[in-house]
């Protein structure tokens, strides 16, 4: 998968993840969303967009450390989603159930979309 193709499918699913937050914002359940959830859902699919066109950039130079590159990315923004929900609970009084409830909505598809790339970029590499 081209690192262009990549990016285009991540904004569309970024767009398509966005849609049911909308959704309930709109419908008055904002009490199903933590306070400051874009602040969080724009955190983890930056950092997941990071991560994503990282491996995609280094399989493209050396395709010998396309996994390295995986294990070390997916390593690193779970380290940094760690200090994020800590410092996040600590500045803000949140509800736990429901920002649990958000960060694995947000976090747990981030990282099926990365997995998703990882398998496709693995699959075309073996049909060549």
């Amino acid at each position: 998968m081209k690192l262009s193709t990549a990016i285009f499918y991540y904004l569309l699913f970024t767009i398509c993840l966005a849609i049911p937050p909308i959704a309930l914002q709109h419908n008055g359940y904002d009490d199903w969303l933590v306070a400051h959830f874009w602040l969080v859902f724009f955190y983890i699919s930056g950092f997941t967009f990071l991560v994503v066109g990282l491996i995609l950039f280094i399989q493209q130079k050396n395709k010998d450390y396309t996994t390295q590159a995986f294990l070390a990315g997916t390593t690193i923004k779970i380290l940094a989603c760690i200090f994020f929900i800590v410092i996040f609970s600590m500045k803000n009084k949140v509800n736990k159930y429901v920002f649990v409830g958000d960060f694995f909505y947000i976090y747990l598809l981030n990282m099926v979309f990365e997995v998703y790339v990882l398998l496709r970029n693995l699959r075309h590499k073996n049909l060549r």
